[in-house]
Parts: C-alpha cells; sequence; structure tokens
C-alpha cells in the first residue's frame, strides 16, 4: 500500500514538473505554454502557405501573437463582449478545407483550425465595435494621404495616376484601417502596462519544447 502512493506520489510530481516546463508566458493568471505557441506556428504558416519555422525568433513573434490574444480575451470577458458562436467560422472552415486539404500534414487538427478561424472572426467584430465608431477621417486628411500617395506612385513610375475622386473611397478606407490599427496598438500597449506579463527564463533564448515536424 504504501509502495502506492509512494508511486501516485511520484507521477503526480512528475505531471505538475511537465506542466510547469511547458509553460512559456504568464498574462496575469492566464498562461502560454510551448505547445500553444508551436499550434500558433503551424497555424500561422498553414494559413499562409508555407512552411513552420520553428526559429527563437519565431516563436518570439507567435508568443507575442498569443500574448496580445489573452489581453484582449481578458477585455472581453471585462466588457462582457457576446462573442460570436461558434459555428460562424464553419463557413470559413469550409473553405479553407476545400482550398487547402493538406492542414493535417501541418500536425494540425481540424478543431483547431476551426477554433483558430473563429478567433480571427471575434477579433475583427470586437475591433469593429470597439475601436472603429471612435475613428474620424476629414476629407482634408484625405487629400493629404492622396499628395502623399501621388508622390509614392511618382517614384514608382505609375501610369497613369489616379485623379483624387477616382482614388477616394479606396484612400478613406485604407486610411480607416490605419487609424483603426494604430488605436488597437495604442490600447495593447496601455493593457501591457496594467497586467503582469512574464517570459519563462530559457524558452526564448534555446529551442525548447516540441515542434513536430511537417513533412511535405
Amino acid at each position: 500500500m504504501l509502495m502506492r502512493i509512494v508511486f501516485a506520489i511520484a507521477v503526480a510530481v512528475a505531471l505538475q514538473a511537465e506542466i510547469i516546463d511547458r509553460i512559456a508566458v504568464s498574462v496575469g493568471n492566464q498562461v502560454i505554454t510551448t505547445d500553444q505557441i508551436n499550434d500558433e506556428i503551424r497555424l500561422t504558416a498553414f494559413l499562409n502557405h508555407s512552411e513552420p519555422n520553428f526559429s527563437l525568433e519565431e516563436k518570439k513573434k507567435a508568443a507575442e501573437r498569443l500574448i496580445e490574444q489573452a489581453l484582449i480575451e481578458r477585455e472581453m470577458d471585462f466588457t462582457h463582449y457576446p462573442a460570436p458562436p461558434l459555428s460562424e467560422a464553419d463557413e470559413m472552415l469550409k473553405q479553407v478545407e476545400t482550398e487547402h486539404p493538406d492542414f493535417a500534414r501541418y500536425g494540425i487538427s481540424e478543431e483547431n483550425l476551426r477554433q483558430h478561424l473563429w478567433w480571427q472572426l471575434t477579433l475583427l467584430k470586437f475591433i469593429d465595435e470597439r475601436f472603429r465608431p471612435s475613428v474620424e477621417v476629414t476629407t482634408a486628411e484625405v487629400r493629404q494621404y492622396y499628395r502623399e500617395q501621388v508622390e509614392k506612385w511618382r517614384e514608382e513610375g505609375k501610369n497613369p495616376i489616379p485623379t483624387f475622386e477616382e482614388g477616394r473611397d479606396a484612400m478613406t478606407k485604407a486610411l480607416t484601417e490605419e487609424r483603426v490599427n494604430q488605436a488597437v496598438d495604442r490600447w495593447l500597449g496601455d493593457a501591457r502596462t496594467q497586467m503582469t506579463i512574464r517570459k519563462r527564463d530559457g524558452v526564448f533564448t534555446q529551442n525548447h519544447g516540441r515542434e513536430g515536424v511537417a513533412h511535405p
């Protein structure tokens, strides 16, 4: 009986050690594991039609995306934001699977892909409702943006150069998107200062975790 208890304790300690070993980042009371970072790399590579890159630099970038996701999820919870149902990602999932059915080669499950697509849809909806209403673009700003574009087009040898009226709608949309992105970046910067974010020593200075390999 004593041996069974000792064995059970040993197993529990080993499992706890493995879980701790897989924690890469903590964002407040949320944790990001090395497995989540590797999954983020696989999913991003798949959607970009490239090969997964598990270099330390790419792991850092993936971790940053997941930190931002954790901050936004926290804001959604705090403001009781009504996230769309998971089923809203089904149509996009069907399209992705039809066009690129080789997601299993990347070590991605259908459910992981569905969750990832759902998050992208949720993020776009959240940004539209949370940040876009506060962004205003004046005609004077669009004209200035047009003048800057004309300079770039001339340097690139673009011919003919669209008139202001021809490009007005597209430039208004582009400038609005730019301002929305800036508003999101400012908010994320402020959110980071209000949250304790810890990166585990060693995770981003040496190869760590189980990446797996995508085979052609």
